[in-house]
């Protein structure tokens, strides 16, 4: 099980604990911040732990929900507009205001990992605010999934967080013509 520093210092009481405990064996440091009481870990268990701030978005939310089946190279995560730069290779990061950022947020067990992402309603509204900036066959890809999940999405949710979110008029109009 992974723990952060501050859970870390709750159980052991001080930094002194934590190094104690580290000797002994009882716990693992895997990256600044990050300790585990083994020694296999999941990447994604890791990075969601570390980053518990963020939220999985784009290229690994539709993978995470089945909508492509392109394995991302990169963890796409997005952050408050104030935070500070991630730096890790491993992550591509946007930005958005804070606010925005609890629209559509849910915790999503995959493969034994509980992470922060965002729903399926939510993802298709990213889907189309940031068309232009997908490749065209990805983008239709996944488009081509969610016309066969319609019926299973929150129609209303969808509309209330095109409405909440910038570029609304657009979504809302590719909704109705390449969606719904």
């Amino acid at each position: 099980m992974l723990y952060s520093y501050k859970e870390c210092k709750k159980k052991y009481n001080s930094d002194y604990g934590i190094r104690k405990a580290i000797q002994s064996g009882e716990i693992i440091k895997i990256s600044r911040g990050i300790y585990s009481d083994t020694d296999a870990e999941m990447e994604l268990s890791i990075i969601g732990k570390k980053y518990s701030y963020a939220v999985f978005t784009m290229n690994s939310a539709f993978y995470y929900h089945g909508l492509t089946d392109t394995v991302p190279g990169k963890y796409y995560l997005i952050t408050d507009k104030d935070s500070t730069k991630i730096k890790d290779s491993r992550i591509v990061q946007y930005y958005d205001n804070d606010n925005s950022l609890k629209i559509g947020l849910e915790k999503k067990e995959y493969n034994g990992s509980i992470i922060n992402i965002f729903s399926k309603e939510r993802m298709l509204v990213e889907l189309i605010r940031h068309k232009n900036n997908l490749p065209f066959d990805y983008y239709k890809e996944i488009i081509l999934n969610y016309r066969r999940i319609v019926y299973q999405l929150d129609i209303q949710a969808v509309q209330e967080y095109a409405q909440r979110l910038p570029k609304s008029k657009l979504v809302l109009r590719t909704l109705q013509m390449e969606v719904f």
